[in-house]
């Protein structure tokens, strides 16, 4: 029975997840925190990654890892292999404004036409930018850029800071995946190639950056052998084992909709990030900035738990009696209003009961899930299901209103660490040469009950926002 290992080193903190290599079956697992914050040494990826493995009983017969992470962010390194500063996260936003200067410089059309998406602050591009403008001596210093699961698999690897690993800082081994490097704003997922130009034009100079692998490419590790990675996005793709057609909605602090696809996708208005997948494939995504913790607050407003929300959000009729919640309590990434607030309208004397407020928070919720859908589906991808996961996708209420909200069938998988078993799928793909097919376990699949009023409702609250 060959072991294999998926690592989800993600903002909060790290979990591994050891699986049988043909059937799939959860043999250990282990999990540590990460601290808070925006920046974050990224030594303390290391250590918790090294804690999470001793949990889940080591790399001993283990005979194939693989490493996902959070997408974007910023890992600087110079000519010594040790890390230059805190590495910058994807909700850190002081690259704003250089965000804003580079699409400024390159034109919006010939960004999304380089790389596939329009970078915003998350990217690691305007990141770069933002070092070269506020840290220029930090940014002389940078020989190598990479991100956090490809900094986390060279040193899995053996490889790091001068005296401090043992095959030392050999920055040509860096290396990545499509998935993640889709993220940076300097490689295409069409051409499969790094834009070098608009590297420099973000950092000012030159640097190694990591080799980028193919799906089921390989490179050895101390003892086993070490799969190319992914983004967490599409590593929870791969663990759900989306296939094209399937469209993933997933609800947590923040909300995406991405779906499984042969084709690129470039759209030139920048809300879908044309990003590609784990598996040779592309992953157009959309974000929004406000999902679960809408819930969260309406819940607080009400006095009431999670699911006590849910409860009352169903005995009130689709349409919340006309009420609609703009959810954009923290701004908005789609649309792009970062300073908008929510609003609530349509009420009534009549209609202004907690009943009606639960059921707008929700529909509010996944109406804003349902436009990033729409917009998905309007650059022509193929979509035929939903798979709703995420802490919120547990609630029987959120599940029966996304069977009213969504025009296609939705699903619900069993809760469980999907970017991590993506991981593992990954790890597994590489040892044997086959993309598992292990069985995905479905607890909800509500009942197909469009309304399209619950839509319109909402496209006319939100439509009074600027564009």
């Amino acid at each position: 029975m060959a072991r294999v290992i998926g690592v989800d080193s993600s903002t909060q903190s790290c979990k591994v997840v050891v699986r049988d290599a043909t059937s799939g079956a959860l043999l250990a697992s282990g999990r540590a925190s990460h601290p808070d914050g925006t920046e974050v040494d990224p030594q303390y990826w290391w250590d918790a990654l090294s804690a999470a493995l001793a949990q889940a009983g080591g790399l001993e017969d283990v005979a194939a890892v693989s490493i996902a992470g959070q997408q974007h962010g910023m890992v600087a390194l110079d000519a010594a292999g040790r890390v230059i500063r805190p590495a910058l996260l994807w909700n850190d936003t002081r690259s704003a404004d250089s965000a804003t200067a580079l699409v400024a410089e390159v034109g919006a059309a010939a960004f999304v036409a380089r790389t596939g998406s329009l970078p915003v602050a998350s990217f690691t591009a305007t990141k770069l930018r933002w070092l070269r403008d506020n840290e220029p001596g930090n940014a002389a210093r940078v020989a190598a850029v990479c991100l956090p699961h490809d900094w986390l698999t060279w040193r899995l690897r053996g490889y790091g800071p001068e005296g401090e690993s043992p095959l030392g800082p050999v920055l040509d081994e860096l290396v990545t995946d499509r998935s993640d490097a889709a993220g940076t704003a300097y490689w295409s997922p069409a051409s499969g190639a790094y834009d070098r130009d608009l590297l420099i034009r973000a950092l000012g100079h030159e640097a190694i950056l990591p080799r980028v692998l193919g799906p089921a490419e390989t490179v050895p590790g101390p003892g086993f052998i070490v799969g190319p990675g992914a983004g967490d996005n599409a590593s929870a793709a791969l663990g759900l084992d989306a296939r094209p057609g399937d469209v993933v909605v997933s609800l947590g602090t923040s909300g995406t909709v991405f779906a499984a696809t042969t084709t690129a996708v470039c759209d030139p208005t920048g809300i879908i990030a044309g990003f590609a997948d784990a598996t040779g494939g592309f992953l157009p995504l959309v974000c929004t900035l406000n999902a679960a913790r809408v819930l969260d607050a309406v819940a607080g407003l009400l006095g009431v738990s999670h699911g006590e929300l849910g409860e009352l959000a169903l005995q009130a009729e689709p349409g919340s009696g006309g009420a609609v919640l703009v959810p954009y309590f923290e701004g908005e990434r789609t649309p792009n209003l970062p300073g908008a607030t929510a609003s609530l309208t349509g009420l009534t004397l009549a209609t202004t009961t907690r009943t009606n407020l639960a059921r707008a928070a929700i529909e509010g919720m996944l109406c804003g899930l349902a436009a990033g859908l729409a917009a998905i589906r309007g650059a022509g991808v193929e979509t035929t299901r939903i798979l709703l996961i995420g802490g919120a996708a547990a609630n029987p209420g959120v599940q029966a209103i996304a069977g009213q909200v969504f025009d296609l069938p939705v699903h619900v998988p069993a809760p469980g660490e999907y970017v991590a078993d993506g991981a593992a799928r990954q790890a597994a793909w590489v040892l044997t040469g086959r993309r598992p097919a292990w069985p995905v376990e479905l607890v909800g699949s509500p009942a197909p009950d469009h309304r399209p009023v619950i839509a319109a409702q909402y496209a006319r609250a939100a439509g009074r926002y600027p564009s």
